[in-house]
Parts: structure tokens; C-alpha cells; sequence
């Protein structure tokens, strides 16, 4: 089985305002220490008419919605269209694009979420990038953290290991991929463009795409 877990291979790079910093690596947990820097300098090219400063270092688009309990802390872009719904808590180095649904009670914190993203009930996204349309269930979960505090490792079937130097890395969503509810994806997951995860799964290591994971060593071709 080719695995691939390039930006290349993942995203379509016309679905973020990260476009041109993501096509400066080659995988995606490489821009993960960048992204609150990325949206400092990005914040004031914004398009005035479209975007208004609503705090220092905060960028929200005027088309955006969003409810009177919900925190966002800075630096932070929201794009149009965008819904955040109540309780929801932007921890900050969040890049979050057109159309996304960030759900009452999810945080989010040091993530890219593309274009049409939906993390719309309980759900915690931290140091991840999910790609455009891609979905986590009710109560999904990116875990970014080893339990014994070592460096994160992205592990693949094969024996192929990629070390990312970072203590702290999530989940790497490719374009479409959903994940079912109650699920926990656990630090370093990469999952492909167009994968189905089942609900109340535990994942590690990388999911191909186009695949559908049904539990640990079950994994079906999408047809």
C-alpha cells in the first residue's frame, strides 16, 4: 500500500489563506509552529470590506456568526460565512476559513481549518490541520499530547516513521475525510482525503486514503 502523507497529497491548497505558507513544506506537521505568526501578518492584508479587527491580532469576517458566549483569544482569523456557536473556545493560532462550523463547546487552538470544515459538537482540535470539508463527529477528538511527554511520531504500516521534533501534534485531516463520533485520534494520525472512520474508534499512525476504517486491523477499500 503507497503512503503518502505530502501537503500535496492531502490538500487542495485553494480551500485556505494558508496557501502560499503551506506550499513552503512538504508535510503538514511542519507548519504547525508557524501558524500564529501566519496570522499576524496576514491580518492586516486583510480586505477591509470584508473582514473587520474586532480585537488585537483578531480578524472576523462580517459575514461570519458569532454567538455572544463564545471566546476568541488572539491571534485568530475567521472567515466568511463562518458559524461559532455558543461555548465554543478559540484558544488562539487559529486559522479558520470560509463556512466552517465550530460547534458549541469545541476549542480549538494552533489549527488551520480549511474551507467548509465542520467541528460542529464537543469537539477539541489542537496543533492540526484539517483540510477542506473535512468532518469530526460529536465528542471527536485530536489528542496532541504523549502521555510520557516524549516528541511525536508519525508512524505508517511498513514501518515508515516520520519524527516531527514537536511534543505537541494532532491530527493531519485530508480533504473530505470524516471521522465518526466519540472517536479519539491520537497524537500524530494522519488520515487521507476522502476516509471514513467509524464511530468510537482509536486511531494511530496513517489512514490511506479513500479507505473506510471499520476498527483496529479492518480497513476496506472506499468504493
Amino acid at each position: 500500500m503507497a503512503i503518502d502523507v505530502t501537503i500535496q497529497s492531502l490538500y487542495a491548497l485553494e480551500h485556505t489563506l494558508a496557501k502560499e505558507y503551506l506550499e513552503g513544506f512538504v508535510h503538514p506537521w511542519e507548519a504547525l509552529s508557524g501558524i500564529g505568526d501566519l496570522i499576524r501578518a496576514l491580518g492586516p492584508t486583510l480586505d477591509p470590506e470584508v473582514y473587520e479587527q474586532t480585537a488585537p491580532q483578531v480578524w472576523v469576517a462580517k459575514s461570519a456568526c458569532v454567538a455572544p458566549t463564545a471566546t476568541i483569544l488572539p491571534p485568530t482569523i475567521v472567515g466568511p460565512g463562518t458559524d461559532i456557536r455558543p461555548g465554543a473556545f478559540i484558544r488562539g493560532c487559529a486559522l479558520i476559513g470560509q463556512r466552517v462550523v465550530v460547534g458549541n463547546s469545541t476549542e480549538l487552538k494552533n489549527v488551520i481549518l480549511f474551507d467548509e470544515v465542520q467541528v460542529p459538537h464537543y469537539n477539541y482540535v489542537g496543533d492540526s490541520i484539517l483540510g477542506y470539508r473535512a468532518h469530526l463527529g460529536a465528542g471527536a477528538i485530536t489528542s496532541n499530547f504523549k502521555a510520557d511527554h516524549s516528541k511525536v511520531s508519525i508512524k505508517a504500516p511498513g514501518g515508515l516513521i516520520w519524527e516531527t521534533g514537536r511534543n505537541k501534534v494532532g491530527a493531519m485531516l485530508g480533504d473530505r475525510a470524516e471521522v465518526g463520533c466519540n472517536s479519539v485520534l491520537n497524537p500524530g494520525t494522519v488520515i487521507g482525503r476522502d476516509t471514513i472512520i467509524y464511530p468510537l474508534s482509536s486511531i494511530r499512525g496513517v489512514i490511506p486514503g479513500r479507505h473506510i476504517y471499520k476498527r483496529q486491523d479492518v480497513l476496506v477499500i472506499r468504493k
